[in-house]
C-alpha cells in the first residue's frame, strides 16, 4: 500500500496545483475587471490513520478556494457622473432584469449608465435597484425589505418646474424716513400732513420704498410679488397736536391762540398715576407747571420715560406727539380747568370730527388703544399680522422703528399686510418661530391661472433699519421655471440626482448598500456579482455612511483587488510544486518497474 499510496499522493498534488494555477490564472485574467475580487488557494492534507506506528500509509492533498471579497480595490477616477465606487463595506443591489421572480444579485461593479428606456444598468447589464424618494424627501417606510427597492429609472418625458416655497430678502430701510401719522382719523385731513393714515395705511398713500420679488408657480410661470414699505408712528396709543401753528421746543404755550395762563389738564397712561399740568402759573399740590412745549416734553419723558410708559417729541412737521410705549397701554387726556385749554393745542375734545384717537373728555367714544386691527394681538382683519413674526419686545419697543409692510398680488390687490418693528440698534424686533426662523408666512397664494395654491415662507431675519439709503442687499428664492434634464449623477450619500437646465435639481432615488455578516461567503456568479449563501448570512440594506456601510464615491470605479506581482510569485511556486509532483510520480513509476523485474 505504501508504494501505490505514494503514487496517489503525487497525483493529488498535481490536481491541487492545477486548481491553484487555475485560480491564479482567473485572478490575472480579471486584473482589469471593475469590482473583481480575487481568490486564493487553501491547501489541506487528507491523512490515512494507522493504528501502529511502524506502518505508514501516505495521504493526499486537497485545495479549497478562499474569496477575498471584503478586500477593497483601488478607487479610480472616471468622467461619468453615473459611475460609482463603494468606499468601504457594502454592495449595490442589482437584478438581471426587472421581470417578476428575478433574484437579487450584489455587485461592487458600479459602472452604471442609462439604457434605451432610461434604466440604470452596469457594464454586465444588471439593473440597479434603489429606494424611491418622495416629494418630501422621504424614503419608503419598509426600507429594510428588498421589496421596497425599485429599478432606478431616470427617464423624463418632460422637464421639471420647481414652485417657490421659500425666499430670502435682506433689506435696509432708511431710519430717517418721515413717519406717517397712523392715529385713527374720523374724517378729513390732518394739519401738516396729507391724506388719511389709519391702520392699515391706505394703498392710496405712496409707499416710502417698494421691491418686487419674482417667484414661480407650480406651472413654471413667473409671478411678481410687490413689497411696499411705509414708515409709521407705531401701533401704540398716541396723542398728536393738529394746531395751525408749527411748534418748537421753545414755543410758549400762552402764545398759542386760546391758551391762557392757569389752564390745566390731566395726562395719564393706563396703569400709572394721573398728572395734572398747569400752564404758566404757580403749581399747586399734585400739579406740574409747564411754560413751553419743551417743558411738557421733558416732564413726560422724565416722568414716564424712565418707567417705559410714554415718550414725547416734536415731529419733523412741527407737531407734538406723545406715544405710549407698551403696546397694550392707552393714553387719557382731560381738560380740568380753563377754556378747554389743551384743545387749542390740537389735542381734540371740542371738534371730534377732525381728529380724535382717544377718549379725551368723554365727549367722543373712541378706542384709546391705537390697535384697531389687532396688530399686537395677531388677530383681526383686514390685515394678517399672524403671517408676520411676533414682536420680541412688545412692552417698550423702539417708538421710532415701526414700518407697515404690504405684500401685493400681481393683480395689485393686497395679499397680506402687517407691521415690522426695529430695535434701537437697527436689528429686527422679532422672535423666531418653532423652526428657528423669522419668516413672513404666505399661505394659499392663488395666481388665478390654474396653478396649485402656493405657500411661500419669506425669510426677513436680515432686515435692518439704519440711516441712509434704502438698500436691497440681496434677494433669492428657490423656485425655477421649466427646465429640461441635463444630466444624472450620484452623490456620496448614494442619492441619484437629476439636474435641469433651469438650475433646479430633483432627488430621484437613494441607492442602498447591502451588507453581509460574512461577505467572503457569498456565491460568485457571472458578471462580477454574487448571490447570498448560507455562509454569507442575510443581506442588510443600509444607507450609505450608516450602520457600517461605506460611501458611494461619485464618478469613480473600484478596480480589482488583484496584485499582479503577488499572483506571478504564487504562479512560480505552483509551477515548481507541480514539477515536484511529476518527479514523485516518475520515481514511484521506476520503483514499480523495478518491483516487476523481480523473478
Amino acid at each position: 500500500m505504501g508504494l501505490f499510496g505514494s503514487l496517489f499522493t503525487g497525483v493529488s498534488a498535481l490536481f491541487a496545483q492545477s486548481q491553484n494555477t487555475a485560480i491564479i490564472s482567473n485572478n490575472i485574467a480579471n486584473i482589469n475587471t471593475t469590482g473583481f475580487k480575487r481568490s486564493e488557494s487553501s491547501f489541506n492534507s487528507l491523512v490515512t490513520s494507522q493504528s501502529r506506528l511502524s506502518r505508514y500509509s501516505p495521504g493526499t492533498v486537497t485545495v479549497n478556494r478562499i474569496q477575498r471579497v471584503n478586500q477593497q480595490g483601488a478607487i479610480q477616477q472616471t468622467s461619468s457622473n453615473t459611475d460609482g465606487a463603494i468606499s468601504g463595506n457594502g454592495f449595490f443591489p442589482v437584478k438581471r432584469s426587472s421581470d417578476f421572480g428575478q433574484e437579487f444579485l450584489y455587485t461592487r461593479a458600479g459602472q452604471f449608465a442609462e439604457d434605451s428606456q432610461g434604466v440604470l444598468r452596469n457594464a454586465s447589464g444588471f439593473i440597479l435597484y434603489a429606494w424611491p424618494i418622495d416629494t418630501d424627501g422621504n424614503l419608503p417606510a419598509n426600507q429594510g425589505d428588498l421589496s421596497s427597492l425599485v429599478p432606478a429609472d431616470v427617464a423624463f418625458l418632460g422637464g421639471l418646474t420647481r414652485p417657490t416655497t421659500s425666499a430670502d430678502l435682506a433689506i435696509n430701510l432708511d431710519a430717517d424716513e418721515t413717519e406717517l401719522n397712523t392715529g385713527s382719523i374720523i374724517a378729513g385731513a390732518q394739519n401738516g400732513t396729507s391724506g388719511y393714515t389709519g391702520l392699515p395705511v391706505p394703498g392710496t398713500i405712496a409707499a416710502d420704498f417698494s421691491r418686487g420679488l419674482t417667484v414661480f408657480d407650480s406651472l413654471g410661470s413667473s409671478q411678481t410679488l410687490t413689497f411696499e414699505y411705509r414708515k409709521i408712528d407705531g401701533p401704540m396709543a398716541k396723542a398728536r397736536t393738529a394746531c395751525a401753528t408749527l411748534l418748537e421746543r421753545d414755543t410758549t404755550l400762552v402764545s398759542i391762540a386760546g391758551v391762557t395762563a392757569g389752564d390745566t389738564f390731566s395726562f395719564q397712561v393706563s396703569g400709572t398715576a394721573s398728572v395734572e399740568y398747569i400752564v404758566s402759573a404757580a403749581a399747586g399740590a399734585g400739579q406740574a407747571r409747564i411754560d413751553t412745549v419743551g417743558d411738557l416734553i421733558d416732564h413726560i419723558n422724565n416722568t414716564y420715560g424712565s418707567g417705559n410708559e410714554a415718550f414725547a417729541k416734536i415731529t419733523s412737521d412741527g407737531q407734538l406727539i406723545i406715544k405710549a410705549l407698551d403696546l397694550g397701554d392707552s393714553i387719557t387726556i382731560n381738560d380740568t380747568a380753563g377754556n378747554v385749554a389743551f384743545t387749542d393745542l390740537g389735542f381734540p375734545g371740542g371738534d371730534p370730527t377732525t381728529y380724535d384717537p382717544f377718549n379725551l373728555d368723554g365727549t367722543v367714544a373712541q378706542d384709546t388703544n391705537d390697535d384697531p386691527y389687532g396688530y399686537t394681538t395677531n388677530a383681526g382683519a383686514p390685515n394678517n399680522q399672524a403671517d408676520f413674526p411676533d414682536f420680541e419686545n412688545a412692552t417698550n419697543p423702539n417708538t421710532e422703528g415701526w414700518w407697515e409692510l404690504k405684500i401685493l398680488h400681481p393683480d395689485g390687490s393686497v395679499f397680506t399686510e402687517g407691521l415690522l418693528s426695529f430695535n434701537g440698534d437697527g436689528t429686527l424686533n422679532a422672535t423666531t418661530d418653532s423652526d428657528g426662523n423669522i419668516d413672513i408666512e404666505l399661505a394659499d397664494l392663488d395666481w388665478y391661472n390654474g396653478s396649485d395654491l402656493q405657500d411661500i415662507d419669506v425669510d426677513i431675519s436680515r432686515y435692518t433699519q439704519f440711516s441712509g439709503n434704502y438698500d436691497v442687499i440681496f434677494s433669492d428664492q428657490n423656485g425655477a421655471e421649466l427646465g429640461l434634464r441635463t444630466g444624472v449623477e450620484f452623490t456620496r450619500e448614494g442619492i441619484i440626482v437629476a439636474r435641469f437646465s433651469n438650475g433646479a435639481s430633483a432627488d430621484l432615488y437613494k441607492v442602498p448598500l447591502a451588507t453581509f455578516a460574512n461577505a467572503n461567503g457569498l456565491t460568485e456568479v457571472s458578471g462580477t456579482a454574487y448571490t447570498k449563501a448560507e455562509e454569507s448570512g442575510e443581506e442588510n440594506l443600509r444607507e450609505a455612511g450608516n450602520g457600517g456601510a461605506g460611501f458611494v464615491e461619485p464618478s469613480t470605479l473600484e478596480a480589482s483587488n488583484v496584485d499582479l506581482a503577488d499572483e506571478f510569485a504564487k504562479l512560480i511556486v505552483s509551477q515548481r510544486a507541480f514539477g515536484a509532483g511529476t518527479r514523485l510520480i516518475n520515481t514511484v513509476d521506476q520503483m514499480t518497474e523495478d518491483l516487476l523485474r523481480l523473478r
